[in-house]
């Protein structure tokens, strides 16, 4: 019995040794997870709680190498995407919020919280510490933004918000706030758009004149000038009628009387491609041509302009990129992200079982 214990003894001893060594690995295991876990906690109740992201929704606009209107504008040789809706005041807020604490770019303009028929934001507090609330409905578009406001809003959707720049990313614009409008950058997830982009989304259909495809009038899918009542009527616009404004249905103006509409207000009078409010509401910016220059375009009409006018196809401005008024407002487009193939992903899946064989074999 001594001698088959003391055979035993060192293989024993080497068990015990081992089973000790796992407790205590797993001991310290759990240890550093606990205290990784608990530091955690503490860093998240004692860091300032983050806005969450805004949501931009987008349409696809296909129909490639379509032709242009006779007007000369509309022709786009490539599908992209362009926002279903104006920027609206919530938005613009939360990206006030993020990004205009000191403002050093004049992102924020008083008349947004004064100008009574378009008012929709507040600026509160002392230089380094602003911040922003909404006045009334944030559903309503932003004005009184320069291309230079909507180009750094651009930028900071691209650098997926939070503390994303504001001066690179879509556009380079290092500190400036007037002057020439800069090209986009190659590969920019958010841009304002072209005037051809602008254009064809909002007049374009491809099964006009017997499916070759064509161009309307208005961005509400008429030849025909809208009417201006709020709702699900087909082919209505924020817009003046007849010396009526649509808010108020009113001839006469008052100075405190906000006139915007929510975005997408008018659901019965969508583009083909289903973007909202390109006719009225609010005008909105464009890249022109793309290349850089002293001037920017405006189309769409406005809440305080003749609908027969100011929102057809005919009609746009060129200003200023500087330029800043109650009935301005803008957009983005971005590029349509392709979706995975069946091959790219049937390869993706071969590669994570050859990786996991991999790991098996090693393991043995």
């Amino acid at each position: 019995m001594d001698e088959f214990r003391a055979a035993r003894s060192p293989h024993a001893l080497q068990a015990t040794v081992l089973w000790l060594w796992i407790v205590s690995w797993i001991a310290a295991g759990i240890a550093s997870y606990l205290k990784a876990f608990f530091l955690g906690l503490a860093l998240l109740v004692a860091a300032p709680a983050a806005a969450d992201p805004i949501t931009y929704e987008m349409v696809t606009v296909a129909d490639k190498n379509n032709t242009d209107d006779r007007t000369g504008y509309g022709s786009v040789a490539y599908d992209y995407k362009i926002g279903t809706y104006d920027v609206t005041i919530g938005q613009y807020a939360a990206f006030l919020n993020a990004a205009a604490a000191t403002d050093t770019y004049s992102l924020y303009n008083s008349s947004m919280g004064s100008d009574g028929n378009i008012k929709g934001i507040q600026q509160n507090g002392s230089s380094g510490s602003y911040f922003y609330s909404v006045i009334g409905s944030a559903d309503r578009p932003i004005t009184y933004v320069s291309w230079f406001d909507a180009a750094r809003f651009a930028n900071w959707m691209t650098n997926g918000q939070g503390n994303g720049s504001t001066e690179t990313g879509a556009y380079t614009l290092n500190g400036v706030t007037s002057g020439d409008a800069v090209a986009v950058n190659p590969g920019a997830a958010f841009s304002i758009p072209t005037q051809n982009e602008w254009y064809k989304a909002a007049y374009y259909s491809p099964t006009l004149n017997s499916g070759t495809g064509g161009y309307y009038n208005y961005a509400t899918q008429s030849n025909t000038a809208p009417g201006n009542i709020v709702g699900g009527t087909v082919n209505q616009a924020n817009s003046v009628v007849g010396g009526v404004f649509s808010v108020t249905q009113s001839s006469s103006y008052s100075v405190s009387q906000n006139y915007l509409t929510d975005v997408g207000a008018f659901t019965g009078s969508g583009s083909f491609y289903g973007t909202f409010d390109q006719s009225g509401d609010v005008f909105q910016w464009n890249d022109l041509d793309g290349q850089p220059g002293s001037t920017r375009g405006l189309r769409g009409g406005s809440w305080g302009y003749y609908v027969s006018t100011d929102t057809s196809s005919a009609q746009f401005a060129v200003v200023a990129p500087s330029t800043e008024s109650g009935s301005v407002g803008f957009r983005l487009a971005g590029p349509v992200v392709p979706e995975p193939s069946t091959y790219a992903l049937a390869c993706a899946g071969l590669a994570c079982w050859g990786w996991q064989i991999f790991r098996f074999r090693r393991a043995r």
